[in-house]
């Protein structure tokens, strides 16, 4: 419960802040994917179906404000959770640099991902224009995850859950 309760904070929060940095800047790329950097986080250190439920729940709740296509974030996240959750299993560590290469290529396979499948796979061939933009948000994104990873597991401490680095296979999220 503590851990639902922890990562519903942290996507209203960044909602709220993606959704206002929108109005603030005219540059989209220069707000970071908060939303991507807490499915990473949630693949990489929280194993177990529940987390699986967060990430989809996260881009659903991101398809509810922002997406022209229902469905489409929630099935993104879920895509960015699974895969960051494969990477901590085949890893010894899975530090903040790793968590932050993560989250740099989340980014970037979210908005190719989600272009191919709302537009057609054939709809790639014309994100080149798009590329630079993207990879400023990837960047910025992957910039900011080492800060965003240390205050989750500081809250994470104080709220009394482990902050999952332990590669015990049989520890669950609580």
């Amino acid at each position: 419960m503590r851990l639902i309760l922890l990562f519903a904070v942290f996507a209203v929060l960044g909602l709220a802040f993606e959704s206002a940095g929108a109005r603030i800047f005219s540059f989209r790329a220069l707000i970071p994917n908060l939303i991507i950097i807490l499915a990473v986080d949630l693949g990489l250190r929280h194993h177990g179906v529940l987390p699986a439920i967060l990430a989809f729940a996260m881009g659903y709740a991101t398809d509810a404000l922002a997406g022209s296509h229902p469905g489409l974030n929630a099935f993104m996240t879920t895509m960015v959770f699974l895969v960051s959750y494969e990477i901590s299993t085949r890893l010894m560590v899975a530090n903040a640099g790793v968590g932050a290469t993560v989250v740099f290529f989340g980014v970037i396979a979210t908005a190719l991902g989600t272009v191919a499948i709302a537009n057609g796979i054939g709809s790639l061939s014309s994100t080149g224009p798009m590329l630079p933009s993207l990879t400023l948000q990837a960047f910025i994104t992957a910039l900011i995850a080492p800060l965003v990873f240390s205050i989750l597991a500081t809250f994470k401490r104080l709220i009394g859950l482990p902050d999952g680095t332990a590669r015990d296979p049989h520890s669950r999220a609580r």
